[in-house]
């Protein structure tokens, strides 16, 4: 594959400029990848950094408590927090063992949304019993086709607690359940919009386990004061949402569940987790925070030494974090650290350690345990549903589980439109755009490159949009010309950039090609299929440029062009996935970039008091949207094929929960004209009727068809 490219190569650098620009280029992917690599560091370490530094004493935890609570409620979906409707709860089956009896139920956390378990009840009871919620990691156990539920792949928990003198309830996870729903959204069904709606799968396994406890209390079995939770891997995960939000929960122990975003991030444990593992992270915590939540309960944090998921480091680091706020409390002695020998498995010792902490906090009666943990039943026995219901949610709950916002009526009045724009300005600042950097930070803007040709003057600046996000503007008019009467700005997707370059006269392609400015993993097929007539377009500029007295300013934002990471589409998703790790999404941050490039063409000499406009193309076009409604108000908005909905389109952190993309372009009208092309005009109502409504000009909102193309 290697010697094929230099072939091509070879063969293009007898044809263009153009073409030996791109093709100089395109096998050197490191510049990218470096910088993000810094990127994902700095930015990680700046949330490790101020992860509960503000919490020097306890009273300062007591004061911010119920609003980090109220926070992680929100980060998981769950605020509003559902209606707890009746369970439901149906026994379908019981089997018997000389020292426990398994009750096979399912129960609905919410209308239609099923949630399937086992109960483990001890024979021997002595009065009501401290109960257990087991949450399952993911095991998947099918037989002839059929899902059994991952509670039979840890049945021998549910049975060992039984044995050991506890209720203990094992419940399926949504994607391992007998009714199969989805935790694998983002990296392997592409669904990006979850983080513009503001849903993790997380959410709804939080929500099952709040309901779990419900059920628990009301078993006359169990003392409704003793509650325990506990579960591996995913379990883990599920464990710490759990006794996080809800302290009926008097003792947890998440096992190999809980680690910091050093190494998610950093490290790339990301990789080896599915999103049900994450919250959308809109408040910007690291994960010690979450652990936080149950001071001062017992909670002992449980891996062994050689997790390759949860390694040991951020095992170290999460536990020592919480632990200083144990000891600010007085309650040093209720958080424990475990750690044994292995990998990422299910070992005895890790289970011993478990049930000893919960004897100790929950029965108040440590001792010998000479039980070991194993399995009695054919999986096949312990399944619920003989035939799953008709009336199932679960395998499409992430359409509705997190409420998106209806579409409002076109205001009434100036005043209602006032109060909406500032709650949805509002909204975005704090909930879709908190990953931005603070306002006002240098742009460093340094004149990179000066060129003229037939006519017309190519100029490059290099300027920072943040930190390790170094970013480049062209900016192309006629040669001679102080002060254009407008200026365009235009943000390139990667196929634009591909096309951009191979549209260049040929004096500038060398002296791009001079200045070594490698386009970092281009796309194969950029100078040929499909593209010709948008490589038309840009090639058509220079002649509208000699005539006109314009300019013309490119920028291609984070992740393009210049800064383009590894075209593997694997890799590609898992970048993207950090992001929203960290309460940022890679189309938000772009929206950033644009905000700089706009900063930057304003900033430049004789650019001051030049109208400026802003041009794009499909995803684009959405995020030039959200970058003009940040920036002091553009002349006009050229919008090219816009989606419709961020359902279709590009991925902003919650934006669903408040607006969609008619709406943003609204905001927009508002302040600038805005022409939108090739697109029907009946899916764009809500903007003509909000401007009718309010009395715009006819201008500030237009539509125009797209020339047809000639073959």
């Amino acid at each position: 594959m290697a010697r094929s490219r230099l072939l091509v190569c070879a063969a293009m650098l007898l044809v263009s400029p153009a073409a030996r620009l791109l093709c100089a280029a395109a096998p050197d992917t490191s510049r990218g990848d470096q910088l993000l690599a810094e990127y994902f560091h700095r930015e990680t370490a700046q949330l490790r950094d101020a992860c509960l530094a503000d919490i020097r004493t306890i009273d300062d935890w007591q004061s911010r408590k119920a609003e980090y609570r109220r926070q992680l409620f929100e980060m998981l979906g769950l605020d509003p927090l559902p209606e707890r409707t009746d369970l439901q709860a149906t026994i379908t089956g019981r089997l018997e063992h000389p020292e426990f009896t398994v009750e096979k139920l399912h129960f609905q956390s919410r209308p239609g949304l099923y949630v399937t378990g086992n109960l483990y009840l001890p024979r021997q009871r002595d009065g009501r019993l401290p109960g257990m919620l087991y949450v399952c990691g993911h095991g998947r156990v099918v037989k002839d086709g059929v899902s059994l539920g991952n509670k039979t792949h840890y049945q021998h928990h549910g049975a060992w607690f039984a044995r050991q003198g506890y209720v203990c309830l094992v419940i399926d996870t949504l994607q391992l359940g007998e009714i199969e729903g989805v935790h694998h959204g983002t990296y392997r069904h592409d669904r990006w919009w979850w983080l513009s709606r503001g849903y993790t799968p997380a959410g709804v396994e939080a929500w099952n386990c709040i309901r779990a406890l419900d059920y628990l209390q009301s078993r006359p079995e169990v003392d409704a004061e003793r509650l325990g939770v506990t579960g591996r891997s995913g379990g883990g995960a599920y464990s710490w949402w759990l006794s996080a939000l809800d302290d009926r929960i008097r003792a947890a122990v998440p096992v190999a569940g809980i680690t910091d975003l050093q190494n998610h991030v950093v490290d790339g444990a990301v990789e080896g987790h599915c999103d049900c593992m994450y919250m959308v992270n809109t408040y910007r915590w690291d994960y010690p925070q979450v652990a936080a939540l149950n001071f001062p309960r017992p909670l002992l944090i449980s891996n062994t030494d050689r997790d390759r998921i949860f390694p040991l480091d951020g095992v170290y680091r999460t536990y020592f974090h919480v632990r200083r706020l144990y000891e600010l409390g007085q309650a040093g002695e209720r958080v424990g650290l475990n750690i044994t020998a292995g990998g990422h498995v299910d070992t005895q010792e890790l289970q011993m350690h478990a049930i000893r902490w919960f004897d100790q906090h929950l029965r108040n009666e440590p001792r010998v345990i000479e039980k070991a943990a194993v399995k009695f039943f054919p999986p096949e026995e312990l399944k619920v549903f003989a035939e799953l219901p008709a009336d199932q949610l679960n395998t499409v709950i992430d359409e509705t589980f997190v409420p998106m916002a209806a579409v409002p009526p076109p205001p009434a009045s100036q005043a209602a439109w006032q109060a909406q724009r500032d709650g949805w300005l509002r909204f975005l600042r704090e909930r879709s755009f908190r990953g931005w950097p603070a306002e006002g930070q240098p742009l460093a803007v340094q004149p990179a490159l000066s060129v003229e040709h037939d006519g017309l003057l190519l100029r490059a600046y290099d300027f920072q949009s943040q930190p390790a996000v170094p970013l480049r503007l062209y900016v192309l008019q006629r040669s001679g010309l102080a002060r254009p009467e407008l200026i365009v700005l235009q943000p390139l997707s990667q196929q634009d950039w591909t096309n951009w370059l191979a549209s260049l006269p040929p004096r500038f392609a060398e002296a791009l090609a001079a200045e070594q400015t490698t386009v970092a993993g281009n796309d194969e097929q950029g100078a040929d299929g499909g593209q010709a007539a948008r490589r038309a377009d840009f090639a058509a500029l220079p002649a509208l440029l000699t005539k006109f007295p314009w300019g013309m300013a490119y920028v291609a934002p984070r992740g393009v062009g210049l800064t383009r990471w590894t075209a593997d589409p694997k890799k590609q998703v898992q970048i993207r996935r950090r992001f929203y790790l960290l309460g940022q999404t890679w189309e938000g941050m772009q929206i950033w970039d644009i905000r700089r490039a706009m900063q930057v063409v304003r900033g430049l000499d004789g650019m001051q008091d030049v109208p400026l406009w802003l041009q794009a193309e499909g995803d684009l076009a959405v995020l030039s949207v959200y970058a003009s409604l940040f920036e002091p108000p553009v002349k006009r908005l050229d919008l090219y094929h816009p989606p419709t909905s961020h359902r279709a389109g590009p991925a902003v952190l919650n934006v669903l929960r408040a607006l969609d993309v008619p709406q943003a372009v609204a905001l927009a009208a508002e302040r600038s004209q805005v022409v939108l092309y090739g697109v029907d005009a009946a899916d764009w109502r809500y903007v003509t009727d909000t401007a009718q409504a309010l009395g715009w000009p006819q201008q500030q909102m237009r539509f125009r068809e797209l020339p047809a193309k000639t073959p």
